[in-house]
């Protein structure tokens, strides 16, 4: 996409699964990208792919670190608020402090990292905010009621901020990827391996059970409706959820 060759963006928990997908996308259409995530490791890896230019090793739930890094980067006009983190468990067994960790990283993570460059970008009246939310936040699935609320409340997030930000210039969205192969999805696999007994097949079985593509989604499609929604053509796409989840969300 050449209307984004010269940009800047900002990739949160880029450095696996879905962020590094959108970090090397964004990078292959011209934009100079700087990951940030918890793990050195794979952010240094992401870089050294050339699939980002920089990384920054910060925690999203911490609001001075994600402040501080955001100053780190520059002038941002994308941002791309991925990080995020799931656990598994009937509702009788999550606790609140279950819940409490999940509305950190995929709540207010996502909300430290706007509140950072949305100032910025409103005084330039230009700049695209996507966030990475979940069919878990247009639905819901058993024995996942806290990622469920963390995710449901991304959606109502991306939904409020859309109409403050309708004639600013910037955009605000959400792509809600349906069962996506990527290292969380295999790690909740192996959780729920541990705790059931049950083979991995028969999980992925279950998970794919209502899913009409009858196949994980991969993160380069992800991606690629990260993309579009940060292109100048999508100027006049705001406060939207894209589902890319085959079929699942109708």
């Amino acid at each position: 996409m050449p209307g984004l060759r010269g940009q800047r963006a900002l990739v949160t928990g880029g450095g696996r699964g879905i962020g590094r997908a959108v970090a090397a996308s964004l990078t292959e259409a011209g934009v100079a990208v700087t990951v940030l995530g918890r793990s050195e490791a794979p952010l240094r890896d992401t870089v050294r792919a050339r699939e980002a230019d920089a990384f920054i090793v910060a925690d999203v739930t911490d609001e001075r670190a994600v402040t501080a890094a955001i100053g780190e980067a520059g002038e941002i006009d994308i941002l791309v608020a991925n990080a995020g983190t799931a656990e598994s468990a009937p509702f009788a067994k999550t606790t609140a402090a279950q819940f409490q960790r999940l509305i950190d990283v995929n709540v207010m993570g996502t909300v430290h990292t706007i509140h950072a460059v949305l100032g910025a970008m409103t005084a330039r009246r230009t700049g695209r905010i996507v966030a990475v939310a979940s069919t878990a936040g247009l639905k819901g699935y058993a024995y996942v009621s806290a990622y469920c609320a963390a995710k449901h409340a991304v959606v109502g997030l991306v939904r409020a901020l859309a109409q403050e930000t309708a004639k600013t210039g910037v955009t605000v969205n959400a792509v809600c990827p349906g069962y996506t192969d990527t290292e969380l999805l295999r790690d909740s696999i192996a959780q729920t391996v541990g705790k059931t007994g049950r083979s991995q097949e028969s999980i992925l079985a279950e998970m794919l059970k209502y899913e009409p593509l009858g196949r994980l989604i991969k993160p380069a499609e992800v991606a690629a409706a990260v993309l579009y929604l940060c292109s100048p053509e999508a100027s006049a796409i705001n406060g939207t959820t894209l589902a890319v989840a085959g079929g699942e969300i109708g």
